[in-house]
């Protein structure tokens, strides 16, 4: 916030600047060029003034974003030019006279700079009034190999990277048809992080689609810091308190490429190896690739299990409490899952500290070498297996049923939704052990309204195609079909 009316003036005076347009003085526009990139104080920034075809230019650009072999042809070419082969306009110079492909012109100072920032060679030359912006940028980034999270026992092995062109690439590979569309657009005043939209123009929602470019042209945040996420929360500011995501993340560009197909819009974010698919319905974050790269059966039966073992890691602890606190309400048939030795620890107090536990192990394996993660594993399972069980702390039955919602966790591969029901899943804990039966039939109404009450992006039910009821819908939700045919 600007804190004085000197302040005020400086700060307008600077956006009237940027938002004017250049001059054919070539002197005028190094003096306004020097003032704003300061060449002399960063290092990374090139700036050299150079002869075309008998007229004084100049070059700006950062060094490091283009490719140095293609820029000294240019330049070779530009310095080599000459004056009877200057043409009289910049028109016709980049037109004629620029030996590249990308080739763009522009006047407003705003444009210019971004651009340079962007990574584009900029030529200024004077009597001409627009600059000549050659995109031969290349960008520092690593290969397309399979991401760690994501991945799959069938299908390709590439995945996104931090690099917005690569993305875009990867998914016109896919993808080759002219209805597709990519749409850049930038939010961050500082940052001008660049965003990528990636839809179908034929299938795509165009209401939601333009809700989704006005809020994110309507963006008033200095920077982008956590790329996709700090995107995401400009986009959804509603119901903090609902842990159900509200979108999907994946890595994978097969997946991304599916969910264009569908008419969902896929978006990019420069600087970040992940897709953000909107509208996201309960059914979308459950799916995965596994589901298709597998025949019906075996990709059906993967997707129900999937949705089984997600039910189980939710109810499984809290209905665990309930019993040991109801004991006669258990079968005499199941007498064996009762606690074979009488707890030390109220059950309650061994649930919360396990669901804790394991967050801490799960944030030690992130930050913890890989020449040291073998013996740290082993000493982790020790301490927290065997000795924690024969010290007293905690019951063989409750470690028993916590490694099972640990390891359960891992069925599905996204992470909110596995937090979503980590937490829905600590309410009922509490709300059973305060309240018994009641408390638990609280919470698990509490997860329903939750589910059920949520809304995507789009103000859609969260749990289409089960609210409102469709059963074609649901049954393509629920099972994997064979593919459809394409429409002649």
């Amino acid at each position: 916030m600007v804190q004085s009316w000197k302040e005020f003036l400086t700060v307008q005076k600077r956006e009237e600047n940027q938002n004017s347009k250049m001059t054919t003085s070539l002197q005028q526009t190094m003096t306004y060029m020097n003032e704003h990139m300061a060449p002399d104080t960063s290092f990374d920034i090139v700036y050299r003034v150079i002869e075309v075809g008998g007229r004084q230019a100049c070059i700006y650009f950062i060094d490091g974003f283009c490719k140095d072999e293609l820029m000294m042809k240019i330049l070779q070419y530009f310095i080599d030019l000459k004056p009877a082969d200057m043409p009289e306009n910049v028109h016709e110079m980049a037109k004629k006279a620029t030996p590249y492909v990308e080739v763009d012109l522009k006047d407003a100072w705003s444009d210019i700079l971004y651009s340079i920032l962007s990574g584009v060679f900029a030529l200024f030359i004077d009597g001409y009034d627009r600059c000549i912006l050659i995109d031969s940028r290349t960008y520092p980034a690593r290969g397309v190999e399979e991401p760690d999270k994501d991945k799959t026992l069938r299908g390709s092995k590439d995945g996104f990277v931090e690099t917005i062109v690569f993305n875009t690439a990867l998914i016109r590979r896919r993808i080759r048809s002219t209805e597709l569309r990519m749409e850049m657009l930038n939010a961050g005043q500082s940052s001008r992080t660049d965003i990528v939209l990636c839809y179908m123009d034929n299938r795509v929602d165009h209401g939601f689609l333009d809700k989704v470019k006005r809020r994110i042209e309507e963006i008033q945040v200095d920077a982008l810091t956590m790329n996709q996420e700090s995107l995401a929360e400009c986009l959804y500011q509603r119901k903090w308190f609902n842990p159900f995501p509200k979108f999907k993340f994946t890595e994978r560009p097969d997946v991304a490429a599916a969910q264009v197909l569908e008419g969902d819009i896929v978006i990019l974010v420069d600087n970040s190896p992940s897709a953000m698919i909107v509208p996201t319905s309960i059914f979308d974050i459950v799916e995965e690739a596994d589901d298709y790269y597998f025949p019906p059966v075996t990709g059906t039966y993967l997707r129900l299990t999937r949705f089984a073992i997600s039910i189980l890691t939710y109810i499984m602890t809290p209905t665990f409490l309930l019993l040991m606190m109801n004991p006669e309400w258990i079968p005499e048939s199941f007498q064996f899952i009762m606690l074979q030795e009488d707890p030390n620890i109220p059950l309650i107090a061994q649930f919360l500290i396990l669901e804790l536990a394991i967050d801490g192990l799960k944030l030690a394996a992130v930050n913890t070498p890989n020449m040291l993660s073998t013996p740290l594993s082993v000493m982790a399972a020790l301490v927290l297996g065997e000795f924690s069980v024969n010290s007293g702390w905690f019951n063989s039955e409750v470690m028993l049923y916590m490694a099972f919602v640990a390891i359960a966790n891992y069925t599905q591969q996204n992470y909110e939704l596995g937090y979503a029901l980590k937490f829905m899943r600590i309410i009922n804990l509490i709300l059973t052990a305060i309240f018994g039966l009641y408390g638990y039939i609280a919470a698990v109404l509490i997860f329903i309204f939750s589910v059920v009450c949520n809304k995507t992006l789009s103000d859609k039910s969260y749990i289409y195609p089960l609210l409102p009821f469709n059963p074609r819908q649901l049954a393509k939700r629920l099972l994997r079909l064979r593919l459809p045919e394409a429409k002649k």
